[in-house]
């Protein structure tokens, strides 16, 4: 009772700062937490089918670019729609491109599931590249709308109604039990009754139509898209990277992992103007957590037993604790 009351009075500080911040900070670092906030809800929407269902998805940059350039198309000369008429469509369009390609591929698994979804991803980036209404490589360019408070506080909800959904639906509902179920052994699930394969395409098309909400965002916050800015397979790299960083399955650890590897590209940008080492940082953070952190860094504070109710991190301390008063480690 006491876990539950502190926890959501956490939350409640964490909510009241974040609708604070633009009045804290100056438009430089609010873009910055802008881009926090798009990462911690990318990495969301990754960790509903990766952690939860236990599909790797290699590529789900496929859906943010297309919720990318739903919005560009739309609110181009052509059709001149504003941004928010824009959002709804760009989430309808990227749920049937999901059922297509989800039904034949989810009946697949592992490696074989990971390199049917890369190859849709990279089909869509060389299809944008050539056709014209997409504007080839060169691109698209959306109205310009320079004010940083409205997509700072359009993040903050996309990423409060990502995070909002995935508790409801895989931490409160049977749904989310029937999706845990059919990830840790599908066969037993299909036993008991569980339509996995309509339970996998539902999973399948709500993590599509969270990244395609960022995408649309995204398009009209930095003015100007292309094929490789929002298909390219670096983007959903970074997802994974971030939820194995924050810990996969769990509610906050990709907003843990998502947060914190972006500011570390940040700051990286800030002191030496590149990012190429951003990819070594990547690389060494995949080790780290396989070897030491294999549940990331939510698995420390997550509950050992359900009786006791203590987590790794308490686990640890008292060790130490112990170890510095005669105790074993």
């Amino acid at each position: 009772m006491k876990r539950s009351w502190l926890a959501l009075l956490l939350l409640i500080i964490a909510l009241a700062v974040l609708a604070l911040l633009p009045t804290l900070v100056n438009n430089y670092w609010l873009r910055i937490a802008t881009g926090a906030l798009m990462w911690a809800g990318l990495a969301c929407s990754w960790n509903i089918l990766g952690g939860y269902a236990g599909y790797i998805n290699f590529g789900h940059s496929a859906f943010f670019g297309i919720g990318a350039y739903a919005t560009a198309i739309l609110m181009g000369e052509n059709f001149a729609l504003p941004f928010v008429a824009t959002i709804p469509i760009g989430l309808v369009v990227t749920a049937l491109f999901a059922v297509i390609i989800g039904a034949p591929t989810l009946r697949l698994r592992g490696a074989y599931f990971a390199i049917a979804t890369w190859a849709f991803a990279e089909v869509l980036m060389q299809f944008a590249a050539v056709v014209e209404f997409t504007g080839g490589i060169g691109g698209l360019g959306l109205p310009p709308f320079l004010n940083e408070r409205f997509f700072y506080f359009a993040m903050l909800a996309g990423a409060i109604l990502a995070y909002f959904l995935t508790w409801s639906l895989f931490e409160r509902s049977r749904f989310g039990l029937k999706v845990k179920a059919l990830r840790d052994h599908e066969p037993a699930a299909e036993a008991m009754g569980i339509n996995t394969s309509l339970v996998k395409l539902q999973t399948f098309v709500l993590s599509a139509v969270v990244a395609s909400m960022f995408g649309s965002i995204f398009a009209y916050w930095v003015t100007f898209i292309n094929p490789k800015s929002v298909f390219g397979g670096d983007i959903t790299d970074q997802m994974v990277v971030m939820v194995l960083l924050g810990g996969l399955g769990s509610l906050w650890g990709p907003a843990i992992g998502g947060v914190a590897l972006f500011f570390v590209n940040r700051l990286i940008w800030m002191y030496w103007g590149d990012t190429a080492f951003y990819i070594a940082i990547l690389g060494a953070a995949i080790i780290l957590v396989v070897l030491f952190l294999p549940n990331g860094i939510a698995g420390l504070f997550s509950r050992r037993n359900g009786k006791s109710g203590t987590t790794v991190l308490d686990k640890v301390v008292g060790r130490l604790l112990g170890s510095g008063t005669g105790g074993r480690l």
